[in-house]
This record gives structure tokens, sequence and C-alpha cells, in this order.
């Protein structure tokens, strides 16, 4: 089973580092809380984004060819259920 493809999300990765050394420059500078936990909100979202667009990917790619094998789709199944849980 070939994984797919997330190069289209190293961009967005690379904008959230970004968006982390800006914080970390923040908290340095003695920002007003607020305007650091505004940016803390948008990175949370923005990795939130990052992980449902791979997660789509997973379960349209990996999840579903795993379906042709009861065997694979129960190991898949289970994957997905653990990584929930977290």
């Amino acid at each position: 089973m070939e994984n797919p493809c997330h190069r289209d999300r190293i961009a967005n990765l690379k904008r959230i580092e970004g968006q982390i050394r800006g914080i970390i420059a923040m908290i340095e500078d003695k920002r007003y809380c607020i305007d650091i936990l505004d940016q803390l909100k948008a990175v949370k979202n923005s990795i939130s984004s990052v992980e449902h667009n791979i997660l789509g990917k997973h379960m349209s790619a990996c999840v579903r060819e795993s379906l042709i094998d009861s065997e694979k789709s129960d190991e898949k199944i289970d994957e997905l259920i653990k990584l929930l849980k977290r």
C-alpha cells in the first residue's frame, strides 16, 4: 500500500512554524496576553486544518484501499480508533 503524498501540506506547516517563531518573539517582547492568545488560537486552527486534510487523505486512500482485505480493514479501523482516542 502506497501512502498518499502530503507534500502540499509543507507550505502550511512552514507558515505554522513562522507563526510559532512569532509567538516566541511576542513572549520575549512581553506582549499583551490576549495578543499572544490570539496567535496561539490561529496556530491551533492551522494545525487542525492540516490534521483534517491528512486524515481525509488517509481515509480516502489508505482506509478505502484496505476495505478490499478484511484483515487490513480491521487494522486500519483499529488505527483510527486509537488515533481518535488520543
